[in-house]
This record gives structure tokens, C-alpha cells and sequence, in this order.
């Protein structure tokens, strides 16, 4: 089956994942200049309102960008959006992302056909994150255009499962547009995804450490010198399991090593406590050893671009 269109095109193919916390229109402005898809969860605009003024300032850059470079027009973008219960801000946030014809919607914890059905009527897609093959099932039958298959690696929220046995399992009876997110961090890592059965590579983390994210100097800097064996898989800070920096652990005071399990039944994440639980605690991939310094957006893509070419050419693809 062929990518819808809105995904077609892309110069990389790549999804930038929505950071919570760190993505911001600055961050999703450069990554679509770039080529590659760019996001941001809608939760990250506070207060509520504030959401509608980011999306006026990326549809207004994106805009102004395609006039200035016809031959190079910016890729879509994308927001985010929690369906899980905790999210009172959810009605608010869909009906400005209607406001704006959001071209696609990615959603998280939980596949809600009344959401997907509004983003239909609009004219969007949406891609909804899973971490096994009987989530998939419910999400494609609530109506999701694609999935996101979040294997074992991946930064924030993340499955316990291989990206092997994931996307094969999927793609025994999915043909739409399927992402591979989990550890990917380079080139190759990109291109691996694609021999595996993905259409797109879903990548997060390394975006952390570039001049455009919202993050931290801190946490900018923990994540260059960190590498796979720094990451901690815990549901403690919000009830579902994810990645976490180790040292971020330890600077709030907890032995990495040693964490509680946290009630899943307490899970939170439209709350002031759930941001500022994510300010300290800093999520992260496993896949960020290739990153070596903080860099501008534009610098990241062509350093995976690069990569990729040069993994297709070597495979002779």
C-alpha cells in the first residue's frame, strides 16, 4: 500500500518524534525545513491557550518557507495527543488543532475512534503509537491511518519488544503506513528500520541535544555524554514504563538501581505534577551514543541523511 501523500515526498525518511517538554514550534519549524516530519505534543503548550498561538506560528513559518523555496518545500508537520483519561485538556486541544487542519495527528495511550473520526473530517491522518501486535489490531479497528510501533530502546514511553519480531507481526496483516521507533539514531539505524518492514523511522532523542530543543543545558549535555548503558527502564514517574537518563535519576535523589514500582492506576499526564516530574526526571533512548556534541537541527539531518546515503550505497541500494 503507498504512503498517503501527506507522507510522501519527505527528503529523509524520518518522523521526528513529539518530545514532551522539549518540542516546541522552533524545534518543529527546523525539523520540516529539513525534510523530515516534524512534532510536538499539544500538551506542551501552557497554558491551553497558548497552543493556538504556536500553531499560527508554525503553519505561518511553513507557509512563508514554501513561497521562498518552491523547489524545497517543507515537510508536514505534526501534534501529539494523550487520549489517556488524566487528559482534560483533550476537547480543547483537538478543536484547535481542527482550527488549523492539523495534516497529521499522532495518538498516545489509549486509540479513540471519535478521535480519529475528527481528524478525518478535517482532512488529517492519524498515527497512533503501540508496543505490541494486539494493540495494533484495536488501534487500525478504531480507525487509525498508521501505526507507530514503539519497540524496546526508545526514549520516554517505550515497549519491551524487538523491532524484529514487532514489525513482523504487524505486517502480516497491516499494509499502511507503519514507523519503527526505538534506538534510532543514526543513518543506518534509519535504514534498518526499512529492511525491517517500516515505511519511516520515528526518531527522538537525538533531537534532545540540538540548539533548537527546549531543553535544559544540562540535559542537553547529559545526553552527548551519555550512552545505552545509561538508560534506566522504570514506570515510576508516571506509572508507564519508559526510558530515563540515569543521571537525571540520581540528581532528584533516587538510587537508579534501586526504584520502586509505581501504581500504573495513578498515571497522570496532563497535570502540572506530570510536567514537573518530566522537567526533573529526563527521558531518553538508547540510541543516543551517536551523539557527540549539540548541534543545529539543520546539522542532525544531514548528518543522517548522510549516513543513509551512504548505507544504501554501500548495500548497493
Amino acid at each position: 500500500m503507498a504512503l498517503p501523500e501527506v507522507l510522501q515526498g519527505l527528503r529523509l525518511p524520518v518522523v521526528g518524534s513529539p518530545l514532551f517538554i522539549i518540542s516546541n514550534p522552533k524545534l518543529v519549524i527546523a525539523q520540516c525545513q529539513g525534510g523530515i516530519v516534524g512534532s510536538m505534543p499539544a500538551l506542551n503548550a501552557r497554558p491551553k491557550e497558548q497552543l493556538d498561538e504556536w500553531l499560527a506560528e508554525i503553519t505561518e513559518a511553513l507557509e512563508a518557507w514554501n513561497k521562498a523555496n518552491p523547489d524545497r518545500p517543507a515537510a508536514p508537520f505534526a501534534i501529539n495527543q494523550i487520549v489517556h483519561k488524566s487528559n482534560d485538556r483533550l476537547d480543547h486541544d483537538m478543536a484547535v488543532c481542527a482550527k488549523y487542519k492539523v495534516p497529521i495527528v499522532i495518538t498516545s495511550l489509549g486509540a479513540r475512534e471519535d478521535v480519529n473520526t475528527a481528524v478525518h473530517a478535517w482532512g488529517g491522518i492519524v498515527l497512533h503509537d503501540v508496543i505490541n501486535n494486539s494493540f495494533a489490531k484495536k488501534a487500525v479497528a478504531k480507525g487509525a491511518d498508521g501505526l507507530i510501533a514503539v519497540a524496546t530502546g526508545a526514549g520516554g514511553h517505550a515497549g519491551v519488544k524487538s523491532p524484529f519480531p514487532l514489525v513482523q507481526e504487524i505486517r502480516e496483516w497491516f499494509d499502511g503506513p507503519l514507523l519503527l521507533s526505538g534506538a534510532i539514531g543514526t543513518g543506518d539505524a534509519i535504514l534498518a528500520a526499512q529492511a525491517c518492514g517500516a515505511d519511516l523511522a520515528y526518531v527522538g532523542s537525538p533531537f534532545i541535544a540540538t540548539e533548537e530543543a527546549r531543553a535544559s543545558d544540562e540535559y542537553k549535555a547529559m545526553v552527548v555524554a551519555s550512552s545505552s548503558d545509561d538508560i534506566v527502564y522504570t514506570n515510576l514517574f508516571t506509572g508507564v514504563h519508559g526510558n530515563y537518563l540515569r543521571g537525571s535519576i540520581a540528581n532528584a535523589g533516587f538510587d537508579p538501581e534501586r526504584l520502586p514500582v509505581a501504581d500504573p492506576s495513578k498515571m497522570n499526564f496532563s497535570g502540572e505534577s506530570s510536567a514537573k516530574a518530566w522537567k526533573d526526571i529526563w527521558g531518553c533512548g538508547q540510541g543516543i551514543g551517536s551523539v557527540k556534541a549539540v548541534v543545529s537541527t539543520s546539522e542532525l539531518i544531514e548528518r543522517l541523511s548522510a549516513e543513509h546515503r551512504a548505507a544504501r550505497q554501500r548495500l548497493a541500494l
